[in-house]
């Protein structure tokens, strides 16, 4: 089979091209807006082009999905609305920097560093997409188990000046999403006899309650403070800036490669887990991190974008979806008579690289269209706060609704904005708690699959960790994340760079 052809067919073929970059510009547009989700519009998508040829579908869907990991960090910088969950690390130094009047610069790093990301994840998804699925299928539920327990464990990073503050922070988010049907056992948890709780708080929900209305209020006390003129100059990074964080985004970048490649993890996890490896391996960053460090951009946008080529390895070699859009692509492939798979790379390999082409396309329309349209972008964050308040508020409400068509949701959201104010309040961090809701599935399912698959021995469930070599070495992990967030570790840390 010829590679090339199929490779460039998306660039050849004039309709392709076209619905590529429509359907990239439209999705860094939908994930700016907070609750408008690109599987949201994926989904959508299904219902409009289940009649269409399969290579034009596939095309627009994934424009989308590749422009809407992206459009997540237009609102988290200029707003501190996460506009997807995946940019809840890029928040938080990217709406610093807009403070400070940076916006343009910080939209313009993580535009350039999103583009380095997202060519390695789909470099990595041509060259290698076999044996990292291979790697990502050899993972059982303890190691999925363990994989959320180091996400859990990364509140020492997104913790401020206190960990007892994240500890507890985090530990509320996993209640919260605790909350609703037990998926296994079908008992209601935390219900209290409240029908609307049978189906769960919506994470979605919580994060624009906490991140966008709470900010909301907490800005209501300085309302008539004159806005922050930014700066548009320098957009466009210089090579001497992006070659200085290049080591560190080559690095994040493989870590959101092997989180996207892991099924049901996704663009959060990998962004929150490169967050926490950025803020370990660098020395002396110019700015500290939470305040606006560059590195604190590089590392969670380089590691989502990545990510978006390693949930398409398990699907398109064993027909197992990376994440939720993966998911819904599956069912697209199968409305159109394909059975993603093993088999479909052996009877159909040109598949496989018109996704990888087109990947690459939208890769670079996303550059074209992030770099573009900024100076317009950041004259938000310059209005006056009499006007951006109910702008952020009916963003809020419209984003919460939009997630069930559910007044429900737009409750949760309020309250949830009322409790973050607080939180600011008293010092309490917002991210854990998010943190906390998005990982407390992941570790409660894959708890109970693990000690069921030993027969409810817990012995037997530990010994298979420390016999295992992924196992152990993800145990070996979250044993070293534990010990380097102690104060005996800082006080040791801090010791030996005093010498």
């Amino acid at each position: 089979m010829d590679i090339l052809p199929n490779l460039l067919m998306p660039l050849m073929n004039l309709e392709l091209l076209f619905l590529i970059g429509a359907g990239t510009f439209a999705g860094i547009y939908v994930g700016a807006i907070p609750g408008l989700s690109v599987t949201m519009a994926v989904s959508i998508l299904i219902s409009f082009t289940f009649s269409w040829e399969v290579y034009p579908a596939l095309a627009l869907m994934i424009g989308i999905y590749m422009g809407g990991v992206y459009g997540g960090s237009r609102t988290a910088i200029l707003l501190n609305i996460p506009g997807a969950p995946s940019a809840i690390a890029t928040a938080l130094d990217g709406f610093p920097l807009a403070q400070q009047g940076r916006a343009g610069e910080a939209i313009g790093i993580v535009t350039v560093v999103s583009f380095i990301g997202g060519f390695i994840g789909i470099f990595a998804l041509g060259a290698f997409a076999p044996v990292l699925s291979d790697f990502a299928i050899g993972f059982q539920p303890r190691d999925f188990m363990l994989l959320a327990i180091m996400g859990i464990l990364l509140v020492g990073s997104l913790s401020g000046d206190s960990l007892v503050k994240g500890v507890f922070a985090g530990a509320f988010g996993i209640g919260i999403g605790a909350v609703g049907m037990d998926p296994l056992t079908i008992q209601d948890r935390f219900v209290f006899g409240i029908d609307e709780l049978r189906g769960g708080i919506s994470f979605v929900a919580v994060m624009i309650g906490l991140f966008g209305v709470s900010e909301a209020l907490t800005q209501m006390h300085n309302i008539n403070t004159p806005a922050v003129r930014q700066r548009v100059t320098g957009i466009i990074p210089s090579w001497s800036k992006v070659r200085k964080h290049l080591p560190l985004g080559l690095q994040t970048s493989t870590i959101g490669t092997v989180v996207g490649a892991l099924p049901g993890t996704g663009g959060d996890i990998a962004a929150l887990m490169a967050y926490d490896h950025a803020r370990r391996v660098t020395r002396n960053p110019e700015t500290p991190f939470g305040q606006g460090a560059i590195e604190g951009l590089v590392a969670p946008e380089t590691a989502n974008n990545a990510a978006v080529g390693g949930a398409f390895i398990p699907m398109m070699t064993l027909g197992i979806p990376g994440d939720a859009v993966t998911a819904i692509m599956i069912g697209a492939l199968f409305i159109h008579g394909l059975n993603p798979g093993p088999m479909l790379m052996i009877e159909q390999p040109n598949m496989f690289w018109f996704i990888v082409g087109s990947l690459a396309l939208a890769n670079c329309f996303m550059l074209i269209f992030g770099l573009t349209g900024i100076r317009l972008f950041v004259k938000i964050v310059e209005l006056p706060r009499t006007v951006l308040l109910p702008v952020i508020m009916v963003l809020s409400i419209v984003g919460a609704y939009a997630i069930n068509n559910s007044l429900t949701d737009v409750y949760w959201m309020l309250g949830f904005g009322v409790l973050g104010y607080f939180m600011r309040l008293y010092g309490y961090p917002l991210a854990p708690v998010i943190l906390g809701v998005i990982l407390s599935r992941l570790l409660d399912d894959n708890w109970r699959r693990a000690i069921i698959s030993e027969r409810e021995d817990f012995g037997a469930m530990m010994m298979g960790v420390l016999t295992s070599p992924l196992s152990l070495c993800l145990f070996l992990a979250v044993v070293g994340i534990l010990v380097t967030n102690t104060p005996w570790w800082t006080r040791w840390r801090a010791r030996k760079a005093g010498q």
